[in-house]
């Protein structure tokens, strides 16, 4: 990407990554290390042009989600704190972000995550 002086690294990050889920340490803090590295790699490549990009959804309805899901106290209580659905997510509504970001154009050339929707770099 470097010697080609373009390109688009999206990683896949949660939630997670900057919140703490009881019983999850291990992959709260993968993904809050994804995050990190995507902060610091897009600030290293951005200057070849190269855009480092977070997808950071919430519970989505997933064979991995399925078991904590098809309890109704706990679903109840994820879909309340999903305060702007209301509603769990479906894997389409992750695939828009990874399907449209890397198109010329469509970068807005700051590092960000889907889930701050700002510069979070520095």
């Amino acid at each position: 990407m470097i010697r080609q002086k373009h390109g688009r690294i999206i990683n896949l990050g949660s939630q997670a990554g900057s919140i703490a889920l009881p019983g999850e340490p291990i992959y709260c803090m993968t993904k809050a290390a994804i995050s990190h590295l995507t902060k610091c790699l897009a600030v290293e490549w951005g200057k070849h042009n190269i855009t480092v990009n977070t997808v950071a959804p919430t519970f989505i309805a997933t064979p991995g989600t399925e078991a904590a899901l098809a309890d109704p106290v706990f679903r109840a209580d994820v879909v309340e704190r999903i305060a702007a659905l209301h509603r769990i997510g479906e894997p389409v509504d992750v695939a828009g972000p990874l399907f449209f970001s890397p198109l010329r154009g469509f970068s807005d050339h700051r590092p960000h995550s889907s889930r701050r929707r700002g510069w979070t770099a520095r």
